[in-house]
C-alpha cells in the first residue's frame, strides 16, 4: 500500500509563498498585457455594439473538430486547456443567473442535465454559421447572464452529419478504462435533431494518509487508506426543434444517465499508543446504484406586433442508493463485519415557466411572466452496528441501531411571478431591472412533521455603459434566494469522518439569501487580440446555512446544517486572454486570472468573528494555449492555485484547516488532414496533493481542551488519457 510523505514545510509558511508566487505571475501576466495591448494583429471578428461576431471562417485557421473547438479559440471564453464551456446550470428553478450562457440559435436548452454547454462536443464545426459573444441585455434573450455565447447553425433543406470519440484513460493505479462517444446531427426542413450515447469512464484512484497525535502531543496511531472507485456513466440524450413556422418553434430534450459504481476502500490502522503498535486491517465494500432522467421542452410564439409568448418546463428524477459495509481483522485474527450504513434517496424536480413579452416604446420591452417549481427528497437510512441484540437480515445481519430523522420526505412548492423591464436608454446606455416574488411552501413528512411557508422579493438591476472600442463597464445589484440541500433536513451519511457514521439532520432550514453588488469592467483589445476583465465585488449573505449545536443533552454534542446568522463577503477578480502579438506569435494566448476575497461572520460555536466556512483567500490561475496551424498542432497547460491559509471549517466537536498544492493540466493536440482529432491529456499532472489539519476537542471546541490532532493528505490521481475524435 503506497503511503503519503506529510511535508511540514507545506503547513509552515505554505500561505506566503503561494501570495508570493500568484502576485509574481499576476505582474507578469500584466506586463505582458500592457506589452500585448500596444500592438497590432489581423482582425478576424466584427463588433457591433456589445455584441462581437464570429463567423466560420474566423475559426479555419485552427482545423476545428466540433463547436467546442471553436469557443475555445475565443478570448475571454474559451480556457487554456479546452474544457467544456460552462456546466450545469443546477440551482433554484430557470430563472437567469450570472456568468456564462450557452443559446444555440438564439434559444436556450429547457434542462440542467442536458444543457447547451453539453452540446458543444456534439454539434460539428461545419454546421457553425457564426458564434455571437452578447455583452447586453435583451428581452428576446431566452436567459440572463454577465456574458452570453449565441452559437448560430447553418441554413440547410437537409443535411445530416455524424461525429464521434473513442478515449482511453489510464490512472495512477494503472487501471486502464476505455469510452466512447457518439452522435448524430440532422435537420430535415424545419425540423433540426441532435441524438447521442456516450460511455464514460469514471474510475478513481485516491490514496491517503493521516498521522495523529493526543492532546498531549504524543503519538496516537497512524492510517494509510487506498480508496477505489469503479465507474461508468452511459448517458443518452435526445434534442429535438421543430420551427412550426416563421412564427412558432417548439423544442424537446431528453436524456438518461446510468452511473452505477463500486467503491472499495483498503485501510490500516497503527495504534501507537502500545508497545509494539498494534495494527488493524479494515476494508469496506460500498456498492451504489445511480442513475437519473430528465425531460425538458419549450414553445415560442412570435405574434404580428413582435409580441413574444414562451412556456418552458423540466420534469427530472435522480435515484442514489449505497450500501457502506466495514470489516475489520486483526494480525492473526478473523475478519469481522463492524458497519452496516444503507442510504436511498430518490431527488424529483418539476418546473414550468410561462413568459409574456412586448414593447412598451422606443428602447423599451417588457416580460411578465411567472414560474412554478416542486422539489421533492424521499430519503432512507439504515444503521447496523456490532451488538447484544438480535441481527437482522435487512441491516447486514448486525443489530439495528436507530436513527432519529432516518425516514423523510421533504417537499417545496415553489411560485415566482416575475416582470423584467428592458431599457436602451440611448447607444451607449442599457438598464435591465427585474423584480421577482417568489412565495414557497416547505413539507417534512415521515419521522418528522414540519410544515413552513416563505415569501421573498428579489430585486435585480443590471446597468451597463458601453464607452466604444471594445470597453464596457458594468454595475449589478442583485438579491437572490440560494436552494436549499434537502439532504440537510434528513438524517445522512457522514462522508468527511471515518469515526461517524451519520449525520443529523435539520427540520428548520430556512433559505439562504444573497445581496450581490458588483462593478466591473472589460476591454475587448483592438485587433482580436483579446481581453482584460475586472470586477470589485460586496456580497451580503443572510441566515447562512453552515453548522450549528442541535444536542439534545448537554453530554451528547450533536451537531448539524442550520442558518447560523448574517455575513460579508468582498473581494477583487481580474482576468485578460491576451494574444502573444508583442514577441511576434498570435497564435500563443496567455490565458490568467486573479481572485482575492475575504468574508466574516460570526461563529454560532465560539462567538468570534471568522471567515465562512472553507472560504480560501482567493485563487490565481495562469495558462496557455499554442496553435501551430500549419502542423495542425495545439498544446496548453493551465496552472491553478487557491490561496491558501486560515481555510477551516467550524463545527461542534472539531476545527479542521484545510491547504493543498496547485492543479495542473496539460493537453496536446493534433488534427489530421481528413479532420480526425487525437489528443492526449493529463489531469491532476502533479497528483495536487490535498490536505487537512482536524484538531478534535474533548466536549464542545468552547471547552478548548484538545484530545487528538490528525494530519491527514490524500492525492488526487493523476489520469492521462488519449481521446481521438471526428465527424462524417
Amino acid at each position: 500500500m503506497k503511503s503519503i510523505t506529510f511535508y511540514e514545510s507545506r503547513r509552515a509558511g505554505g500561505f506566503s509563498r503561494a501570495v508570493t508566487r500568484s502576485l509574481s505571475a499576476s505582474v507578469l501576466s500584466l506586463s505582458m498585457f500592457v506589452a500585448v495591448s500596444a500592438s497590432h494583429a489581423q482582425t478576424a471578428e466584427s463588433t457591433e455594439d456589445s455584441t462581437v461576431t464570429y463567423p466560420a471562417a474566423y475559426f479555419q485557421q485552427w482545423a476545428p473538430v466540433t463547436a467546442q473547438d471553436m469557443i475555445n479559440r475565443i478570448p475571454g471564453v474559451g480556457s487554456a486547456t479546452g474544457s467544456n464551456f460552462g456546466g450545469s446550470s443546477g440551482g433554484r428553478g430557470l430563472g437567469g443567473g450570472g456568468g456564462n450562457q450557452i443559446l444555440i440559435d438564439g434559444k436556450r436548452v429547457a434542462g440542467k442535465s442536458n444543457e447547451a454547454s453539453s452540446q458543444l462536443a456534439r454539434i460539428p464545426a461545419d454546421k457553425v454559421h457564426h458564434i455571437e459573444l452578447i455583452r447586453g441585455t435583451s428581452a428576446e434573450l431566452d436567459v440572463r447572464a454577465d456574458q452570453i455565447v449565441n452559437i448560430v447553425l447553418t441554413e440547410a433543406l437537409s443535411s445530416r452529419s455524424f461525429s464521434y470519440e473513442i478515449n482511453t484513460d489510464r490512472y495512477m493505479d494503472s487501471h486502464v478504462q476505455p469510452g466512447g462517444k457518439v452522435a448524430v446531427n440532422g435537420q430535415q426542413g424545419g425540423f433540426n435533431y441532435l441524438l447521442s450515447a456516450e460511455a464514460e469512464p469514471r474510475h478513481d484512484f485516491r490514496p491517503s494518509a493521516e498521522v495523529s497525535v493526543l492532546g498531549d502531543f504524543s503519538p496516537n496511531d497512524s492510517i494509510e487508506e487506498e480508496r477505489t472507485r469503479d465507474q461508468y456513466t452511459y448517458t443518452y440524450a435526445a434534442n429535438l426543434a421543430y420551427d412550426i413556422n416563421a412564427d412558432s418553434s417548439a423544442r424537446l430534450n431528453m436524456l438518461y444517465s446510468d452511473y452505477d459504481n463500486t467503491v472499495d476502500v483498503d485501510r490500516r490502522i497503527t495504534d501507537l499508543t502500545v508497545n509494539p503498535p498494534q495494527t488493524v486491517i479494515e476494508r469496506e465494500v460500498i456498492p451504489g446504484t445511480n442513475n437519473n432522467w430528465e425531460i425538458g421542452g419549450d414553445y415560442e410564439r412570435v405574434f404580428s406586433n413582435n409580441h413574444r409568448f414562451k412556456i418552458l418546463f423540466i420534469a427530472n428524477q435522480k435515484n442514489e442508493e449505497s450500501t457502506r459495509e466495514r470489516f475489520a481483522r486483526e494480525a492473526g485474527g478473523s475478519e469481522e463485519k463492524e458497519l452496516y450504513l444503507n442510504t436511498d434517496a430518490t431527488t424529483e424536480e418539476r418546473i414550468i415557466r410561462t413568459s409574456y413579452s412586448l414593447g412598451l416604446a422606443d428602447g423599451q420591452d417588457l416580460e411578465l411572466g411567472v414560474e412554478r417549481a416542486q422539489t421533492t427528497l424521499d430519503s432512507r437510512l439504515r444503521l447496523g452496528l456490532p451488538g447484544p441484540g438480535p441481527g437482522s437480515d435487512s441491516f447486514g445481519g448486525l443489530t439495528p441501531v436507530a436513527v432519529s430523522n432516518a425516514n423523510s420526505t421533504v417537499e417545496e412548492i415553489r411560485y415566482e411571478p416575475f416582470a423584467v423591464h428592458n431599457w436602451q436608454i440611448n447607444s451607449q446606455l442599457t438598464l435591465e431591472s427585474s423584480l421577482i416574488y417568489e412565495a414557497s411552501e416547505i413539507t417534512q413528512t415521515g419521522d418528522v412533521y414540519n410544515q413552513r411557508d416563505f415569501d421573498f422579493f428579489k430585486p435585480k438591476l443590471d446597468l451597463r455603459y458601453d464607452l466604444g472600442n471594445g470597453k464596457q463597464l458594468r454595475a449589478t445589484a442583485t438579491k437572490a434566494v440560494r436552494q436549499l440541500s434537502f439532504s440537510d433536513f434528513v438524517a445522512s451519511s457522514d462522508t468527511r469522518d471515518d469515526d461517524a457514521e451519520t449525520m443529523a439532520g435539520n427540520v428548520n432550514l430556512r433559505q439562504e439569501q444573497v445581496w450581490n453588488f458588483d462593478l466591473g469592467a472589460e476591454y475587448r483589445l483592438p485587433n482580436d487580440l483579446g481581453v482584460i476583465d475586472g470586477s470589485v465585488f460586496y456580497m451580503q449573505h443572510i441566515d447562512v446555512i453552515e453548522r450549528i449545536d442541535v444536542s439534545l443533552t448537554p453530554d451528547d454534542p450533536i451537531s448539524a446544517n442550520g442558518n447560523i446568522g448574517d455575513g460579508d463577503m468582498y473581494g477583487l477578480r481580474l482576468s485578460g486572454s491576451v494574444r502573444m502579438n508583442a514577441i511576434n506569435m498570435p497564435n500563443l494566448m496567455i490565458i490568467s486570472s486573479l481572485e482575492v476575497k475575504d468574508s466574516e461572520i460570526k461563529d454560532p460555536f465560539l462567538g468570534i468573528d471568522r471567515r465562512f466556512e472553507n472560504f480560501d483567500r482567493g485563487r490565481f490561475q495562469l495558462g496557455f494555449r499554442h496553435d501551430l496551424p500549419s502542423l495542425r498542432i495545439n498544446y496548453g497547460m493551465n496552472w491553478n492555485n487557491r490561496l491558501d491559509g486560515n481555510i477551516k471549517r467550524y463545527d461542534i466537536d472539531n476545527i479542521e484547516n484545510m491547504y493543498g498544492d496547485p492543479n495542473v493540466t496539460a493537453f496536446l493536440e493534433y488534427v489530421t488532414p481528413n479532420n480526425i482529432r487525437v489528443r492526449f491529456d493529463a489531469r491532476n499532472a502533479t497528483n495536487n496533493i490535498q490536505c487537512r489539519d482536524r484538531t478534535r476537542f474533548d466536549g464542545r471546541i468552547s471547552t478548548g481542551a484538545i484530545s487528538e490532532i490528525e494530519y491527514y493528505c490524500a492525492e488526487a490521481a493523476r489520469v492521462v488519457s488519449i481521446k481521438i475524435n471526428g465527424t462524417f
